[in-house]
């Protein structure tokens, strides 16, 4: 038996929608058949939305869209937060120009959507890919977004390029006292920066190179 699993694209362009819509129309799901609906501002798709009898699994949503000031409907963050409240089980994906950490921090908390794709960082096969991965359950962040939050991180760490270099060669396995061969400090500099790291990622617990590499994934820094 066929399922059908019904798409809803929001963006102000009709030709991006279209566009979004021919990429996966013309990509075979055995067993599925792909339904879209389409809307082209925030009136619109809250109208579709709030339909009790409008049912979508999955819902793309640019963030930038004329506004329905009437229902406080002004962006595609309010629409996510929308879905959230009336279609819980729809898996939302955020379409955005914008890459600012802050800006990502807020959807992620407020909305918790299940994608986020920076417009101007993919291209038709990497949405085809994205969908893909997130049709099959798992988070998808195209790669300016996972950049942009991973900047931010090392910010409110206070960490420098140096240190993004001490922790890269530590994760490929470079013992400490081969580090100055590839990272222009001396030895001493990498063992203060490597406790530095430590005292602030470990919680002044201490702990080995291990640990410290283990910190880092847990946080997203590499």
């Amino acid at each position: 038996m066929v399922q059908n699993i019904n798409i809803l694209i929001v963006d102000d362009h009709p030709m991006t929608v279209n566009g979004y819509i021919n990429v996966l129309s013309e990509e075979v799901f055995e067993g599925y058949q792909l339904n879209f609906t389409k809307a082209l501002n925030c009136e619109e798709a809250y109208n579709l939305i709030t339909d009790s009898n409008t049912t979508f699994n999955i819902a793309y949503l640019d963030l930038s869209l004329p506004p329905y000031p009437e229902k406080k409907i002004n962006s595609g963050l309010d629409l996510g937060k929308l879905l959230r409240e009336t279609k819980p089980n729809c898996t939302v994906i955020f379409l955005t120009m914008h890459s600012e950490a802050s800006l990502i921090e807020r959807l992620l908390k407020e909305v918790s959507p299940q994608g986020i794709l920076c417009k101007s960082d993919i291209d038709i096969d990497e949405f085809l890919n994205a969908f893909k991965i997130i049709f099959s359950g798992d988070n998808y962040l195209s790669n300016k977004i996972v950049k942009s939050l991973k900047d931010r991180v090392f910010d409110n760490y206070h960490l420098d390029n140096y240190d993004k270099q001490i922790l890269m060669r530590l994760s490929e396995g470079i013992l400490t006292p081969n580090i100055p061969n590839y990272v222009p400090l001396s030895l001493s500099a990498i063992e203060k920066r490597k406790a530095h790291m430590k005292n602030m990622l470990l919680q002044g617990k201490g702990g080995d190179d291990d640990e410290l590499i283990e910190a880092i994934k847990k946080i997203g820094i590499l």
